[in-house]
C-alpha cells in the first residue's frame, strides 16, 4: 500500500516545526555550553525577553543571564513537550523543560532545578526562523542538595562551560 503524498503546505508546516525545534535545543546548548554567539542566534536583533526577574532586550539578555550563569560550575538544561504552532511566518510554541544548576558552594540558591516553560513567538525573516518575544515561566523550584550527590570519578570526561566541550570537538573534525 502506497503512502499518501503530502500536501506542500503540510510538508512547510513539518520543516517549519524542525527548524523552530532546532533553535530551542541551540539555544539550551548554548546556555549550558556558555556559547554566548550561539544563544544570541537564536534570537532577532529586536527580540524581548521576559525572563524571571528580568525583562528586555536580547542584548540586555544575554548581558543578564551571563552575570547569573558565571556564577554556576555547570548547568543542564532538558526540553520535553515541544508545541509548535506555526501560521505564515509567524508561530507560537510552548517548551516544557527542567533546567539543573549547580553552584560551586552549598547555597542552596545555587544548586536547584526547576521546571520551567518557555513561550515564544517566533517570526521568519529573510527565510529564518528565530525567537522574536520569549517569556519564560517558572513552574516550580526544588533545591539540589550537594551532600548528596556522587562525585564523577577522576579520569572521566566532563562537560564544559566553553568551546573545550566534547560537542565542539566533535564538530570539529571532519
Amino acid at each position: 500500500m502506497e503512502a499518501p503524498a503530502i500536501a506542500p503546505a503540510e510538508l512547510r508546516a513539518l520543516l517549519d516545526k524542525q527548524a523552530i525545534s532546532e533553535v530551542v535545543l541551540r539555544y539550551c546548548r548554548g546556555i549550558d555550553r556558555m556559547d554566548r554567539e550561539l544563544v544570541r542566534s537564536c534570537y532577532h536583533p529586536d527580540a524581548s525577553d521576559s525572563h524571571g526577574s528580568f525583562e528586555g532586550s536580547r542584548e540586555e539578555f544575554l548581558a543578564w543571564v551571563w552575570r547569573l550563569l558565571e556564577r554556576y560550575e555547570s548547568s543542564m538544561h532538558l526540553v520535553g513537550n515541544l508545541l509548535v504552532e506555526p501560521v505564515g511566518d509567524v508561530a507560537r510554541a510552548e517548551t516544557y523543560g527542567i533546567a539543573f544548576h549547580r553552584g560551586r558552594s552549598e547555597d542552596p540558591r545555587l544548586n536547584l532545578v526547576t521546571g520551567f516553560r518557555y513561550v515564544d513567538r517566533f517570526e521568519r525573516r529573510a527565510g529564518e526562523w528565530r525567537i522574536a518575544r520569549r517569556v519564560a515561566v517558572t513552574e516550580w523550584v526544588r533545591q539540589d542538595d550537594p551532600a548528596r550527590r556522587w562525585p564523577i570519578p577522576a579520569g572521566m570526561r566532563r562537560g564544559a562551560r566553553d568551546a573545550s566541550d566534547a560537542i565542539y570537538e566533535v564538530l570539529s573534525h571532519s
